[in-house]
């Protein structure tokens, strides 16, 4: 697995793992993998290991973040060069169509969010405005830009791209072959995501992404491109959005400790 990288992140208790990059079905099996073993080691200490995107209300939340790269053979596409010329010299060293592959991500951001952040706990990572720290290290808008952990997707070299938006919950086969079928879409329209945005900085006419798993849901039935994703059958689509729905509506029926705060005795 090589796992290269282990450090302590932003909240009490949090951790980041980083393991070697390989082809998407290797990489989901990965994850699966580390996911059981660190359950298992975490149970075996009297502890609990969790993945829950926000498990606390003040504290940042737990992202899946993938680094995504195409490859022809032994070739990686996505560096400028070879006679793949950097379109429009927007200084990321970055080839025409990985900017095509970006462009396809951001244009189907708001659908893609329901495999990325397929939990209503989801929408408490991606929506969060603060924590104790002072930051949330999760977008609120599909956005792209260099080496800032402020987008949706950052450019840390000409070699990749790191897609930040998917959190722990996500099932990472899903969440791989959603994003890699929404940059293909890119690639095959040449879509033109514009010049990368800045720190913190987004265009005015980027998605904002879901605020809810229902948002996430509206969004998904409303794009043909990942509904048909996964198996090339809108109906395996439509039939994931009709399930998380549900899930959301059941989230919804339960009254929670907040309505009794606040509605108990004001009303």
């Amino acid at each position: 697995m090589g796992n290269y990288a282990n450090d302590h992140e932003d909240a009490a208790g949090q951790f980041e793992q980083n393991f070697n990059y390989a082809d998407a079905l290797t990489t989901a099996d990965r994850v699966v993998s580390l996911r059981y073993i660190l359950n298992i080691l975490a149970e075996q200490r009297g502890m609990t290991a969790t993945f829950m995107p926000k498990p606390f209300t003040d504290r940042t939340g737990t992202g899946l973040h993938f680094h995504l790269s195409l490859w022809s053979g032994a070739d990686a596409l996505f560096p400028a060069g070879d006679g793949k010329v950097d379109d429009g010299g927007r200084g990321l060293g970055l080839s025409r169509l990985a900017y095509s592959f970006i462009g396809g991500i951001l244009d189907h951001a708001p659908a893609l969010q329901a495999f990325l952040a397929p939990t209503v706990n989801s929408y408490k990572r991606t929506g969060a405005t603060t924590s104790s720290s002072g930051a949330t290290w999760s977008p609120r808008k599909a956005s792209f830009g260099g080496n800032d952990r402020t987008h949706m997707i950052r450019v840390p070299d000409n070699k990749r791209i790191e897609l930040r938006s998917g959190d722990g919950s996500a099932n990472p086969y899903l969440a791989i072959a959603t994003a890699i079928a929404a940059g293909l879409d890119g690639v095959e329209k040449s879509i033109d995501p514009g010049l990368p945005s800045g720190p913190g900085e987004s265009k005015p006419d980027a998605h904002f992404l879901p605020a809810t798993l229902l948002h996430a849901v509206e969004a998904l039935r409303k794009d043909p491109v990942i509904l048909a994703s996964l198996s090339g059958d809108p109906e395996i689509g439509a039939y994931y959005a009709t399930a998380k729905e549900e899930e959301f509506l059941s989230w919804h029926n339960q009254v929670s400790d907040w309505e009794i705060r606040t509605y108990l005795t004001s009303i």
